[in-house]
């Protein structure tokens, strides 16, 4: 019988247990975290659909988006069109500024595709929140009081 208690009983390498690296399969890439302007596309994409309340964006909005979102939230612009539901197609970013995202996506929904522009400003804190969103090159705008 063994004395050694690291190897199973009948292993004659003399290798230990951790001394084989991780395998991983052909293609499989490390887990990268997602970029901010992907997260906040697939945030408002839930929202302009109808698919989340306006509400659940709350704490991620800075300024005037969230009056934006919320004038635009009932009217669900970019809500499913013949039983498709929305789709984020691409989304990009460019960095204009430290701490300033400017994004883009495109949105299809059965064969419509509509564009989406947004803002992203990093607060002192270090998290990202949406200053402006845009959609198929009208600005959201919240309505003036009074105006309805």
């Amino acid at each position: 019988m063994s004395t050694d208690r690291t190897r199973p009983a009948g292993r004659r390498d003399q290798r230990g247990p951790r001394s084989v690296p991780p395998q991983r399969s052909r293609g499989q890439r490390p887990h990268r975290p997602q970029r901010p302007h992907r997260w906040f596309a697939e945030r408002l994409l839930a929202v302009l659909s109808g698919q989340r309340p306006v509400h659940w964006m709350l704490g991620h909005t800075i300024g005037e988006a969230y009056d934006q979102l919320a004038e635009l939230a009932p009217s669900t612009p970019l809500g499913t069109v013949r039983g498709s539901r929305p789709v984020l197609r691409h989304c990009r970013g460019a960095q204009p500024a430290t701490g300033v995202v400017e994004a883009f996506a495109s949105i299809a929904a059965g064969d419509r595709v509509r564009a989406m522009a947004f803002r992203l400003e990093q607060g002192p804190d270090q998290r990202w929140r949406c200053a402006a969103v845009e959609l198929g090159g009208e600005r959201l705008t919240a309505a003036a009081p009074g105006s309805r």
